[in-house]
């Protein structure tokens, strides 16, 4: 009997603290999901004021700019955490979160407006918090409403008149000097050496009895190193029918080919001996590169030319072709304007016009004013941006002026 006694005792003992341990963990569980829901009192932010929207100015449309005065709980450890920017097109209506800023903020660019159509903006101020990485609460405080407004395209970027005084600059003085020289001013051009030696590779062409090879590159009409090539053309053509010496261009292209054909013709007939011009000295070879550059190798080991030229755009081709006019000992004059091609004219030929040389030239032997104004007035174009570095370095090595803010373009 007292055993039973005891057995029950002790059941009842386990079946209460049971319950109590159970009870005790479910109040624990309600605590903490308490503490999650509730958001703690007066920490709402202040709204924020002074919204503004307005175009975005300088630009190409499709933007605008919402500036706003921080709130005075947003400083460090205040209340708000981040900005939220919503846009409607009714105030009445839905405002769709457009993205947030960082508190500290006071500005946001919408740029994914459409011209013409009005918006409605406002800003909300938020206060939250997170532990590792779970949202536990979240307020905000919206402002008042703003708008509407509407975004457009502006004829001018106002941002950029540094890049159009500049330009205003160049196009004044080509023009000045196109109007010297059409009045007959006498403009000075350096002596381009490559230029002054055409004479002199005729003349040896004259004395051995030879003819004159005269390569206009590999590129068509649409490159301006070949119309600066066809241009030299005209003048080294007038010199060989002066000469009565023969003059042959393999072309790579056909409409180089119609091009040249009419520059030596015209040359023939300026030296006036249009009867010596012949159809055949201008003639089409291939479009192949590698083709067009074993069709000349083969021109020149074969009927050794005194005197070769190659003026215009060359690439890969322009050491084969040189290196065998080298090896003739024929008198060689080469111009491009491809940087990677210039040190294999200079190596192997005996006159190289360099780069801009090649362009000059054609101003150089034409003498003709729209060319001749151009080259004098990018020139002094160069000339003061070489002033201007000298100066902005001097200036600001000395730390005496920031003169490097003239020329910033702002907003890039």
């Amino acid at each position: 009997m007292n055993l039973k006694i005891v057995f029950v005792g002790f059941f009842i003992f386990l079946f209460s603290h049971g319950l109590t341990l159970a009870q005790e963990s479910s109040d624990s569980a309600f605590t903490a999901n308490d503490t999650i829901s509730v958001v703690p009192p007066d920490v709402t932010p202040v709204i924020v004021k002074n919204v503004e929207v307005r175009d975005n100015p300088n630009d190409e449309g499709g933007a605008i700019r919402i500036h706003w005065s921080l709130s005075i709980d947003d400083y460090k450890g205040g209340k708000v955490v981040r900005y939220v920017i919503l846009r409607g097109t009714d105030p009445r209506g839905k405002f769709e979160n457009l993205g947030d800023v960082s508190s500290g903020t006071g500005q946001f660019i919408d740029n994914a407006t459409e011209d013409k159509v009005e918006y409605y903006y406002k800003v909300a101020a938020v206060n939250e918090k997170k532990e590792d990485g779970r949202l536990l609460w979240s307020v905000s405080a919206d402002s008042d409403i703003v708008g509407p407004v509407k975004s457009s395209a502006q004829w001018f970027n106002f941002e950029r008149i540094n890049v159009f005084v500049g330009t205003l600059f160049v196009c004044l003085a080509i023009f000045i000097y196109i109007q010297m020289a059409k009045s007959g001013r006498n403009l000075y051009v350096r002596k381009i050496a490559g230029l002054e030696s055409v004479d002199e590779a005729v003349g040896r062409a004259t004395e051995m009895g030879r003819k004159i090879l005269y390569v206009p590159g590999i590129n068509d009409m649409d490159n301006v190193q070949t119309i600066a090539g066809i241009t030299i053309l005209g003048r080294v053509a007038q010199i060989a029918a002066e000469y009565e010496t023969w003059i042959e261009v393999p072309t790579c292209r056909s409409l180089v080919m119609v091009t040249a054909k009419e520059i030596v013709k015209e040359a023939y007939s300026k030296a006036g001996r249009p009867d010596a011009y012949n159809e055949d000295q201008v003639h089409y070879l291939t479009d192949d590169q590698f083709g067009y550059a074993a069709a000349i190798d083969g021109m020149i080991v074969r009927e050794r030319p005194a005197a070769i030229f190659y003026m215009g755009a060359f690439f890969a081709e322009s050491l084969i072709m040189a290196e065998t006019g080298n090896s003739i000992g024929a008198i060689q004059i080469a111009g491009t304007g491809q940087p990677s091609q210039l040190p294999f004219f200079v190596a192997s030929c005996d006159y190289t016009l360099i780069g801009e040389e090649l362009f000059a030239a054609s101003a150089y032997l034409s003498r003709e004013p729209r060319l001749l104004g151009s080259l004098k007035g990018q020139d002094l174009a160069k000339a003061a941006i070489l002033v201007s570095i000298i100066v902005g370095v001097v200036l600001e090595t000395f730390g005496l002026f920031q003169f490097s803010g003239f020329f910033r373009v702002i907003g890039e």
